[in-house]
Protein backbone atom coordinates (compact mmCIF):
# COMPACT_ATOMS: atom_id res chain seq x y z
CA UNK A 1 0.00 0.00 0.00
CA UNK A 2 1.25 3.69 -0.18
CA UNK A 3 0.86 6.35 2.01
CA UNK A 4 -1.82 9.08 0.66
CA UNK A 5 -0.04 12.03 1.45
CA UNK A 6 4.09 11.05 0.49
CA UNK A 7 3.38 7.79 -1.80
CA UNK A 8 5.51 5.88 -0.10
CA UNK A 9 5.20 2.43 -0.10
CA UNK A 10 4.55 0.66 3.06
CA UNK A 11 4.24 -2.82 4.05
CA UNK A 12 1.92 -1.93 7.79
CA UNK A 13 -0.25 1.21 6.43
CA UNK A 14 -2.12 3.15 9.04
CA UNK A 15 -5.44 3.57 8.43
CA UNK A 16 -6.67 7.44 9.72
CA UNK A 17 -9.96 6.59 11.58
CA UNK A 18 -11.14 9.72 11.11
CA UNK A 19 -10.70 10.49 7.12
CA UNK A 20 -10.02 6.25 6.01
CA UNK A 21 -7.33 6.73 4.22
CA UNK A 22 -4.07 4.89 4.44
CA UNK A 23 -0.52 6.44 5.73
CA UNK A 24 3.19 5.47 6.36
CA UNK A 25 4.18 5.76 10.11
CA UNK A 26 5.32 9.43 9.46
CA UNK A 27 1.87 10.88 8.33
CA UNK A 28 -0.61 8.51 10.53
CA UNK A 29 -1.27 10.93 12.94
CA UNK A 30 -4.18 13.25 11.50
CA UNK A 31 -2.15 16.62 11.68
CA UNK A 32 0.45 15.14 10.14
CA UNK A 33 -1.50 14.44 6.87
CA UNK A 34 -3.80 17.46 7.10
CA UNK A 35 -7.05 15.28 7.80
CA UNK A 36 -9.85 17.00 6.31
CA UNK A 37 -11.78 15.47 9.54
CA UNK A 38 -9.33 17.29 11.69
CA UNK A 39 -12.28 18.93 13.50
CA UNK A 40 -13.29 15.50 14.71
CA UNK A 41 -10.02 14.13 15.82
CA UNK A 42 -9.79 17.23 18.04
CA UNK A 43 -13.28 16.70 19.69
CA UNK A 44 -12.69 12.90 20.22
CA UNK A 45 -9.43 13.44 21.76
CA UNK A 46 -11.04 15.76 24.24
CA UNK A 47 -13.99 13.24 24.73
CA UNK A 48 -10.37 10.86 25.32
CA UNK A 49 -8.93 12.79 28.19
CA UNK A 50 -9.41 11.19 31.48
CA UNK A 51 -8.51 13.13 34.56
CA UNK A 52 -6.96 11.31 37.38
CA UNK A 53 -8.92 12.01 40.27
CA UNK A 54 -7.12 14.31 43.16
CA UNK A 55 -4.35 15.72 40.46
CA UNK A 56 -4.16 18.26 38.32
CA UNK A 57 -2.51 16.33 35.58
CA UNK A 58 -3.98 13.78 33.12
CA UNK A 59 -3.75 11.57 30.25
CA UNK A 60 -5.04 10.73 26.32
CA UNK A 61 -6.12 7.34 25.07
CA UNK A 62 -5.89 8.06 22.00
CA UNK A 63 -5.27 5.43 19.19
CA UNK A 64 -4.30 5.96 15.51
CA UNK A 65 -4.85 3.99 12.69
CA UNK A 66 -6.46 0.50 12.03
CA UNK A 67 -6.68 -0.48 16.02
CA UNK A 68 -5.76 -3.90 16.89
CA UNK A 69 -8.66 -7.01 16.83
CA UNK A 70 -9.53 -9.66 18.73
CA UNK A 71 -6.56 -12.29 19.10
CA UNK A 72 -7.10 -15.72 17.63
CA UNK A 73 -10.12 -14.21 15.23
CA UNK A 74 -10.43 -15.24 11.73
CA UNK A 75 -12.92 -13.65 9.39
CA UNK A 76 -14.08 -13.51 5.77
CA UNK A 77 -15.55 -9.59 4.76
CA UNK A 78 -17.93 -9.66 1.90
CA UNK A 79 -15.44 -7.48 -0.26
CA UNK A 80 -13.11 -9.44 0.11
CA UNK A 81 -14.90 -12.85 -0.52
CA UNK A 82 -15.61 -10.65 -3.75
CA UNK A 83 -12.08 -10.44 -4.52
CA UNK A 84 -11.12 -13.96 -3.63
CA UNK A 85 -13.81 -14.77 -6.01
CA UNK A 86 -12.34 -13.01 -9.08
CA UNK A 87 -8.57 -13.71 -7.66
CA UNK A 88 -9.53 -17.61 -8.09
CA UNK A 89 -10.88 -17.02 -11.60
CA UNK A 90 -7.67 -15.75 -12.78
CA UNK A 91 -5.94 -18.49 -11.15
CA UNK A 92 -7.56 -21.14 -12.60
CA UNK A 93 -6.75 -19.70 -16.16
CA UNK A 94 -3.40 -20.26 -15.22
CA UNK A 95 -3.85 -23.84 -14.57
CA UNK A 96 -5.37 -24.17 -17.36
CA UNK A 97 -2.76 -22.93 -19.60
CA UNK A 98 -0.77 -25.63 -18.25
CA UNK A 99 -2.84 -28.43 -19.82
CA UNK A 100 -3.09 -27.09 -23.46
CA UNK A 101 -1.11 -29.91 -24.41
CA UNK A 102 -3.66 -32.47 -23.37
CA UNK A 103 -6.83 -30.78 -25.02
CA UNK A 104 -8.50 -33.15 -27.11
CA UNK A 105 -7.23 -35.81 -25.36
CA UNK A 106 -9.82 -38.56 -23.95
CA UNK A 107 -9.06 -37.53 -20.37
CA UNK A 108 -8.67 -34.03 -20.92
CA UNK A 109 -11.58 -32.88 -18.38
CA UNK A 110 -9.58 -34.71 -15.37
CA UNK A 111 -6.45 -33.40 -16.22
CA UNK A 112 -8.04 -29.76 -16.49
CA UNK A 113 -9.66 -30.17 -13.31
CA UNK A 114 -6.74 -31.43 -11.38
CA UNK A 115 -4.70 -28.63 -12.59
CA UNK A 116 -6.81 -25.97 -11.21
CA UNK A 117 -7.62 -27.85 -8.01
CA UNK A 118 -3.74 -28.38 -7.43
CA UNK A 119 -2.48 -24.33 -8.48
CA UNK A 120 -5.42 -22.57 -7.23
CA UNK A 121 -4.94 -24.44 -4.10
CA UNK A 122 -1.30 -23.50 -4.06
CA UNK A 123 -1.53 -19.96 -4.62
CA UNK A 124 -4.92 -19.50 -2.45
CA UNK A 125 -3.34 -21.14 0.77
CA UNK A 126 -0.02 -18.97 0.72
CA UNK A 127 -2.51 -15.93 1.03
CA UNK A 128 -4.19 -17.26 3.76
CA UNK A 129 -2.17 -18.66 5.47
CA UNK A 130 -0.53 -14.68 6.08
CA UNK A 131 -3.93 -13.90 6.78
CA UNK A 132 -4.72 -15.95 9.43
CA UNK A 133 -1.11 -15.66 11.07
CA UNK A 134 -1.68 -11.99 10.67
CA UNK A 135 -5.66 -11.80 12.58
CA UNK A 136 -4.35 -14.54 14.93
CA UNK A 137 -2.27 -11.62 16.80
CA UNK A 138 -4.85 -9.06 16.43
CA UNK A 139 -3.95 -7.44 13.19
CA UNK A 140 -6.54 -6.38 10.48
CA UNK A 141 -5.99 -8.73 7.03
CA UNK A 142 -7.76 -8.70 3.97
CA UNK A 143 -7.08 -10.13 0.57
CA UNK A 144 -7.03 -7.49 -2.10
CA UNK A 145 -6.80 -7.58 -5.88
CA UNK A 146 -4.46 -5.38 -7.15
CA UNK A 147 -4.64 -3.28 -10.87
CA UNK A 148 -1.32 -4.44 -12.46
CA UNK A 149 -1.01 -7.90 -10.35
CA UNK A 150 -4.22 -9.36 -12.63
CA UNK A 151 -3.34 -7.70 -15.79
CA UNK A 152 -0.12 -9.23 -15.26
CA UNK A 153 -1.54 -12.26 -14.14
CA UNK A 154 -3.95 -12.61 -17.00
CA UNK A 155 -1.70 -12.29 -19.83
CA UNK A 156 0.74 -14.81 -18.40
CA UNK A 157 -2.47 -17.29 -19.79
CA UNK A 158 -1.10 -16.74 -22.87
CA UNK A 159 2.44 -16.50 -22.62
CA UNK A 160 5.22 -19.46 -21.99
CA UNK A 161 6.35 -17.52 -18.40
CA UNK A 162 3.90 -16.87 -15.42
CA UNK A 163 3.17 -14.36 -13.62
CA UNK A 164 0.74 -15.64 -10.62
CA UNK A 165 -0.09 -12.50 -8.39
CA UNK A 166 -3.86 -11.50 -9.14
CA UNK A 167 -3.41 -9.62 -5.33
CA UNK A 168 -1.94 -10.23 -2.06
CA UNK A 169 -3.14 -10.18 1.70
CA UNK A 170 -3.21 -6.64 2.82
CA UNK A 171 -2.07 -5.97 6.34
CA UNK A 172 -2.61 -2.98 8.80
CA UNK A 173 -1.96 -2.73 12.55
CA UNK A 174 1.45 -2.02 14.93
CA UNK A 175 3.49 -5.32 14.88
CA UNK A 176 6.88 -5.89 16.01
CA UNK A 177 9.61 -7.05 13.29
CA UNK A 178 9.18 -10.27 14.77
CA UNK A 179 5.56 -10.42 14.48
CA UNK A 180 6.33 -9.40 10.37
CA UNK A 181 9.12 -12.06 10.21
CA UNK A 182 6.69 -14.85 11.15
CA UNK A 183 3.67 -13.41 9.30
CA UNK A 184 5.60 -13.49 5.95
CA UNK A 185 7.15 -16.76 6.27
CA UNK A 186 3.93 -18.27 6.51
CA UNK A 187 3.36 -18.19 2.64
CA UNK A 188 6.59 -19.75 1.43
CA UNK A 189 6.30 -22.95 4.12
CA UNK A 190 2.83 -23.88 2.48
CA UNK A 191 4.29 -23.93 -1.15
CA UNK A 192 7.71 -25.69 0.57
CA UNK A 193 4.99 -28.03 2.47
CA UNK A 194 3.33 -28.68 -1.30
CA UNK A 195 5.54 -28.91 -3.19
CA UNK A 196 7.17 -31.80 -0.77
CA UNK A 197 4.20 -33.43 -1.34
CA UNK A 198 3.59 -33.27 -4.85
CA UNK A 199 6.91 -34.64 -5.67
CA UNK A 200 6.49 -37.60 -3.72
CA UNK A 201 3.45 -38.13 -5.33
CA UNK A 202 5.11 -37.66 -8.99
CA UNK A 203 6.82 -41.28 -7.75
CA UNK A 204 3.83 -42.84 -6.83
CA UNK A 205 1.43 -42.43 -8.73
CA UNK A 206 0.61 -43.56 -12.12
CA UNK A 207 2.97 -42.92 -15.77
CA UNK A 208 0.21 -41.18 -17.39
CA UNK A 209 -0.90 -38.36 -14.47
CA UNK A 210 2.41 -38.28 -12.59
CA UNK A 211 3.34 -35.18 -14.88
CA UNK A 212 0.44 -33.24 -12.81
CA UNK A 213 1.97 -33.97 -9.62
CA UNK A 214 5.02 -32.63 -11.45
CA UNK A 215 3.64 -29.75 -12.63
CA UNK A 216 2.59 -28.89 -8.62
CA UNK A 217 5.89 -29.67 -7.28
CA UNK A 218 7.24 -27.19 -9.60
CA UNK A 219 4.86 -24.77 -9.30
CA UNK A 220 5.00 -24.54 -5.46
CA UNK A 221 8.53 -24.58 -5.51
CA UNK A 222 8.62 -21.65 -7.88
CA UNK A 223 6.05 -19.66 -6.17
CA UNK A 224 8.14 -19.84 -3.01
CA UNK A 225 11.77 -19.18 -4.41
CA UNK A 226 9.79 -15.71 -6.13
CA UNK A 227 8.51 -14.86 -2.57
CA UNK A 228 11.54 -15.62 -0.57
CA UNK A 229 13.53 -12.92 -3.36
CA UNK A 230 14.87 -10.20 -0.49
CA UNK A 231 13.96 -7.27 -2.50
CA UNK A 232 10.95 -4.86 -2.63
CA UNK A 233 7.56 -5.79 -0.94
CA UNK A 234 8.21 -9.85 -1.33
CA UNK A 235 8.38 -12.22 1.62
CA UNK A 236 12.02 -12.52 1.73
CA UNK A 237 12.96 -8.93 2.00
CA UNK A 238 10.82 -9.16 5.40
CA UNK A 239 11.91 -12.51 6.50
CA UNK A 240 15.75 -11.67 5.58
CA UNK A 241 15.45 -8.76 7.97
CA UNK A 242 13.76 -10.78 10.46
CA UNK A 243 16.17 -13.77 10.73
CA UNK A 244 18.62 -14.75 8.20
CA UNK A 245 19.24 -17.94 8.76
CA UNK A 246 15.27 -19.37 8.62
CA UNK A 247 15.36 -16.87 5.22
CA UNK A 248 18.21 -18.72 3.96
CA UNK A 249 16.88 -22.10 4.66
CA UNK A 250 13.37 -21.60 3.16
CA UNK A 251 15.39 -19.98 -0.10
CA UNK A 252 17.61 -23.30 -0.26
CA UNK A 253 14.85 -25.75 0.41
CA UNK A 254 12.66 -24.26 -2.69
CA UNK A 255 15.29 -23.62 -5.05
CA UNK A 256 15.77 -27.30 -4.66
CA UNK A 257 12.02 -28.30 -4.76
CA UNK A 258 11.23 -26.31 -7.80
CA UNK A 259 14.70 -27.44 -9.90
CA UNK A 260 13.48 -31.40 -8.78
CA UNK A 261 9.73 -30.88 -9.79
CA UNK A 262 11.37 -29.29 -12.91
CA UNK A 263 13.38 -31.75 -13.88
CA UNK A 264 10.78 -34.76 -13.18
CA UNK A 265 8.27 -32.83 -15.28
Amino acid sequence: MKCRKCGQETFLPFRCPYCGDQFCTDHRLPENHDCPRMDLARAQRQEDAVVVQGSASYEYKVTYGQPRRTKGKVYFSPKEIKHLGLGTLLVIGISLSFGFGSLGAANWAFVFSALAAIITLSFFTHEIAHKVTAQRRGLWAEFRLTLWGAVLTCISIFIPFKIISPGAVMISGPASMDEIGKISIAGPLTNIAFSTVFLGLTFVSSPEYSWIFAVGAFFNGYIAVFNLIPMGILDGYKIFNWNKTIWALAFAASAALAIMGYLVY
